[in-house]
């Protein structure tokens, strides 16, 4: 039997675990009261307020690069060490919010110009009814 840290399970429950992790903690959950009775009290403590300086680190994900420094990161145009640290952050943690927006900001580079354009209009045909004219 898998023994895991509370700070794995308040892991767990915040979902930032790595899809793999979450994966194994769930299928143990199915088979372990014991288990699933540590991760009720880890809930219950989060929903009491018994916060720590991780747990608030965590929830505000203020490790993570911003969307810019993601999108500088793809661009290859980084600073080496700030690159370093988003490699690590991304790769080695697995940080999926951030492999999010990764994935997020791939996907709009990758739209060619005609998928930009139509997309605009569409944005403008669904509005314009709700556009004043100027007086």
């Amino acid at each position: 039997m898998h023994k895991y840290s509370d700070s794995q399970l308040r892991a767990f429950l915040d979902e930032t675990l790595p899809p793999s992790q979450m994966t194994e903690v769930e299928a143990s959950l199915r088979d372990n009261p014991e288990l699933h009775h540590r991760l009720a009290e880890l809930r219950g403590q989060q929903d009491a307020g018994m916060h720590s300086i991780g747990a608030i680190w965590r929830r505000h994900r203020i490790s993570c690069p911003d969307r810019g420094e993601l999108g500088q990161y793809l661009l290859g145009v980084m600073d080496p060490d700030a690159e370093d640290y988003v490699r690590f952050h991304v790769e080695r943690v697995g940080c999926r919010y951030c492999s999010a927006n990764i994935a997020d900001l791939e996907r709009e580079r990758s739209e060619s110009a005609q998928q930009i354009e139509t997309r605009r209009k569409k944005y403008f045909q669904t509005s314009a009814g709700y556009l004043r004219p100027k007086s």
